[in-house]
């Protein structure tokens, strides 16, 4: 009897359940179904893009050969994301990857692109498809930011312009760029849009200025009707290029077309950046965003899974949002790690697993045994508790004493006992730079070696921090 495509589908899939933890198989596998069967091939849909990487890259020979087990011969399996979760064309615009690392004219062009009169531009994907409004989880830590980008996306030029969102490293302010590209897009196919690093748009400049081509760089650039200029903080200090945006600046916003800027710190907070740039960067919306709590990160974690497919019980959301506290980047890091290795090492996903497979990249350490995970909160919460302020009033840009001292203290703590990034760090006190955290943790540790009664405060919160909530 000759086998339909469903019918060979559903013997092989029986055939890798039995090989597979029921975890791995029900993540990976048990959503896939095959779509068409020729003589030498077999067409099979995943539901996203991710499952097919996945499956391709760790299942493809056991498939390959249940196939052969099945039919008695090779047949070409081709995994395609499935149609319910299309892959759109990404729109493109005209840019130039970066070369080489430059200081404002330290480094090499690359050749110009056919048809751009020598610019040196090259067209390549913009705008990165995955970043929507829709995947945004909104929290506390960034629905002002969600809401501005939002009513840009509906009204460019017309809300807020220019639209500045300051936070730190992988806590979303990317994607919001590009969602609101992409809505833009969207609604206007025909919208020219530019998303380009600050450090791609010096490579650029020093290209232009090489071969002579300066004119058609800055024509490029003041003709876009959105900008998106991301990692604005690498501005500072490089005169000629924040020479060639002020002027772009301006032709931008005379022209009523919408800018939007991204950074790791407010723009007064930006070394080397001249006060008419700061100036023109706070004529708008500066929005902040903050490292998720608790519940945001809980309820990205579900938004990732229900997106990707993912088998996750809520015990195990709740480990990792407990463990992983500095930032979206460093969530979806141990998802995409905690899979890995449940697959790898053929195990269903539980809570254990997670501890074991996530315990070198723990936003937080686990205390021992099923005790609480210790968290940058924690820390927060237990250092303002001593010293009688508000845990939030710790990310305030007050410096008085009464908030300096135990907002060193937090930040010396979350170093010493999570090891976590200075950036990281920073990014949870009202995004300030590694440089003042450097600062914090020497003053704790030189005021500790000077203070007896300093050292007892400081040792009697690491006390209480190693004590079960």
């Amino acid at each position: 009897m000759e086998l339909t495509a469903n019918d060979l589908w559903s013997r092989v899939l029986e055939i890798a359940a039995a090989a597979l933890s029921e975890q791995s198989f029900h993540t990976w596998l048990a959503r896939t179904r095959a779509v068409a069967l020729a003589d030498d091939e077999l067409v099979v849909e995943a539901p996203t893009a991710f499952h097919v990487e996945w499956i391709e890259s760790k299942y493809r020979p056991l498939l390959a050969e249940a196939v052969r087990r099945v039919v008695g011969r090779d047949l070409t399996l081709q995994l395609r994301p499935g149609e319910g979760a299309p892959e759109p064309a990404v729109p493109t615009v005209e840019v130039t990857p970066p070369s080489r690392p430059t200081h404002d004219g330290l480094t090499a062009g690359s050749a110009p692109a056919a048809g751009d009169g020598g610019a040196g531009f090259e067209a390549h994907p913009s705008l990165n498809d995955r970043y929507v409004f829709e995947r945004f989880v909104v929290g506390n830590n960034n629905q002002l930011a969600w809401a501005a980008c939002k009513a840009v996306a509906e009204s460019p030029a017309r809300m807020y312009n220019p639209l500045f969102l300051y936070g730190g490293v992988g806590l979303g302010k990317t994607h919001l760029m590009h969602a609101i590209g992409n809505a833009i897009r969207a609604a206007n196919p025909s919208a020219r849009v530019a998303y380009v690093p600050t450090e791609q748009f010096t490579n650029e400049l020093v290209t232009a200025i090489q071969q002579g081509t300066t004119a058609q760089f800055r024509q490029r650039y003041r003709r876009m009707d959105l900008l998106l200029l991301d990692d604005v903080h690498f501005l500072g200090n490089k005169e000629r290029t924040q020479e060639e945006f002020f002027h772009t600046f301006n032709a931008l916003y005379d022209a009523h077309k919408q800018i939007v800027l991204a950074s790791d710190r407010p723009p007064k907070d930006i070394p080397g950046l001249e006060a008419r740039l700061v100036s023109r960067f706070e004529w708008g919306l500066v929005a902040d965003i903050k490292p998720p709590d608790y519940e945001t990160r809980v309820a990205i974690l579900r938004k990732k899974a229900a997106y990707d497919g993912l088998a996750l019980d809520e015990d195990v959301i709740d480990f990792i949002a407990r463990s992983c506290t500095s930032s979206v980047r460093e969530l979806e890091g141990a998802v995409i790690k905690l899979l890995a290795y449940s697959s790898l090492t053929n195990q269903d996903i539980t809570v254990g697993l997670a501890r074991t497979s996530l315990q070198g990249m723990l936003g937080g350490r686990r205390l021992g045994g099923d005790e609480p995970v210790l968290s940058p909160e924690r820390i927060r919460e237990v250092v303002a508790r001593r010293w009688r302020v508000r845990p939030d009033s710790l990310e305030s840009k007050r410096r008085t004493k009464d908030l300096t001292v135990p907002r060193q203290v937090a930040m010396y703590l979350i170093k010493d006992l999570l090891d976590q990034p200075l950036v990281s760090i920073g990014a949870q006190f009202g995004g300030r730079d590694h440089s003042t955290v450097i600062h914090s943790i020497r003053k704790v540790e030189e005021t500790m070696d000077e203070d007896p009664e300093f050292r007892r405060e400081v040792e009697a919160v690491r006390e209480e921090l190693r004590r079960p909530q």
